[in-house]
């Protein structure tokens, strides 16, 4: 059986930046908005009243600073926020292909590889510009690879399941170079007006490319072992799909965008995340002095502050679970990619890390690699 390599990575960022006092400001107004249109109702306890939120309970409550989006403009008017994008054209590229595309050039690079020598596109995001044409046959398209591609959804997962699909392909022969893809225009699908969750996603696009590591000419971490799990729960969810015009009187349902449950998601997510990567690791033989990295899912800075701790048995050093949430926000799928990409430098051959994506679903997923 072959051997699978990740010989590049790439990060797609936006040109646009929201901190948090400007999107405190633009909420804030928003506020005021919402409850000077709705004063009686509000006053008849038909309507409830929103409150104001502030940089630093965001800060606190998650360790986000700032995010990227694709459109700044639309999620900063008060009358509004969401974003603005411009319809296009059947014949035009669209925008999470152009995301993708980005990110790859930059991962086949690194590599030293042409596209027309990757023979899987596999686009794995938490959610797709359209249902079909897959995303990703327009981004081989875009690219001018070979061989075959597919979409994939396993929402904050989608990058390790992705690794994984390719992995297996590349170790039983039916692929030898794949691009795992996860351009996660999350802004689209965050409902920017709920104090509860309108700080936490930004956008951006994450690749890495897998190879069989006979035709490698520049191999980086050899992938020594991954590892998926799914328990299906209703504590994150978006119910938008298909079928929304078959429903009767649908008109703003909040549920037809990003939902959480978050005290509940705390609360079984963490055990669920730590006992997999133990069990993982302990599976591999790895001991958490093994380990010279953790790549985890950027969510909340608690959370992987809570999990770095569980998994190595103490706090975490400078460096050896990074995050980019400050920067980044939460990017869905590509949250473990990114800090895998920005963190992976100055570890010696036969260091081992860890990527861990986990989220709706519930879904976690693992992949141990080794520095050659």
């Amino acid at each position: 059986m072959r051997s699978a390599v990740i010989s590049g990575h790439g990060v797609f960022t936006p040109p646009h930046v929201i901190t948090n006092d400007e999107l405190v400001a633009s909420y804030n107004a928003h506020v005021d908005l919402f409850n000077a249109d709705n004063a009686d109702a509000i006053e008849a306890g038909t309507v409830v009243a929103k409150d104001h939120s502030s940089a630093g309970f965001i800060t606190a409550a998650s360790g986000i600073e700032a995010r990227y989006v694709m459109d700044k403009e639309g999620v900063l008017d008060p009358t509004r926020m969401y974003p603005r994008f411009a319809p296009r054209p059947d014949d035009a590229p669209s925008m999470m292909a152009e995301m993708g595309v980005d990110a790859a050039n930059k991962a086949l690079a690194m590599a030293g590889v042409d596209a027309a020598d990757v023979d899987l596109i596999l686009c794995a995001a938490s959610n797709h510009e359209r249902a079909y044409p897959a995303m990703s046959v327009e981004i081989q398209d875009l690219l001018g690879a070979g061989g075959f591609a597919f979409d994939m959804n396993v929402a904050c997962s989608s990058a390790t399941f992705g690794i994984q699909t390719a992995t297996d392909m590349i170790r039983t022969g039916s692929v030898t170079r794949a691009l795992v893809l996860c351009p996660e225009l999350t802004s689209g699908h965050l409902e920017w007006r709920d104090r509860d969750c309108h700080f936490i996603f930004g956008d951006v696009a994450t690749a890495v490319l897998i190879e069989a590591e006979e035709v490698s000419r520049n191999p980086i971490f050899r992938i020594l072992s991954t590892r998926c799990a799914t328990q299906f729960s209703n504590n994150i969810r978006n119910n938008f799909g298909f079928l929304r015009r078959a429903h009767d009187q649908m008109g703003d349902r909040r549920d037809m965008q990003f939902m959480q449950n978050g005290r509940k998601v705390f609360k079984e997510v963490l055990p669920l995340v730590s006992r997999h990567i133990g069990d993982h690791m302990e599976a591999e033989g790895i001991g958490a002095d093994d380990l010279k990295r953790l790549w985890l899912h950027q969510a909340n800075k608690s959370m992987n502050d809570y999990i770095g701790k569980k998994v190595l048995g103490r706090d975490p050093e400078p460096g050896e679970q990074p995050n980019i949430l400050q920067d980044y926000a939460n990017t869905s799928s590509a949250g473990s990619i990114i800090a895998f990409s920005q963190h992976s430098d100055g570890m010696e051959r036969g260091d081992k890390g860890l990527i861990c994506s986990f989220g709706a679903g519930y879904s976690v997923g693992s992949v141990v690699v080794e520095h050659l």
